[in-house]
């Protein structure tokens, strides 16, 4: 998976974990919704699987 992709499916997977965290956590959520994906992840960056682009995902979402 490249970087377009990942830009491409960040929603999904801010959905996704939407869906499986906590109400309380929710701000964050929508924090991270405010994040343009493109400043996660480098243009010539490559993901060696869906889980590798998720997991940047939930490491942000731990980081806030």
């Amino acid at each position: 998976m490249d970087a377009i992709e990942f830009v491409n499916l960040y929603p999904a997977y801010l959905a996704q974990l939407g869906k499986m965290v906590k109400p309380e956590y929710q701000p964050i959520i929508r924090k991270m919704k405010k994040l343009d994906p493109h400043d996660v992840v480098k243009p010539e960056h490559y993901f060696n699987s869906e889980a590798e682009a998720v997991g940047v995902v939930y490491r942000l979402f731990l980081g806030n």
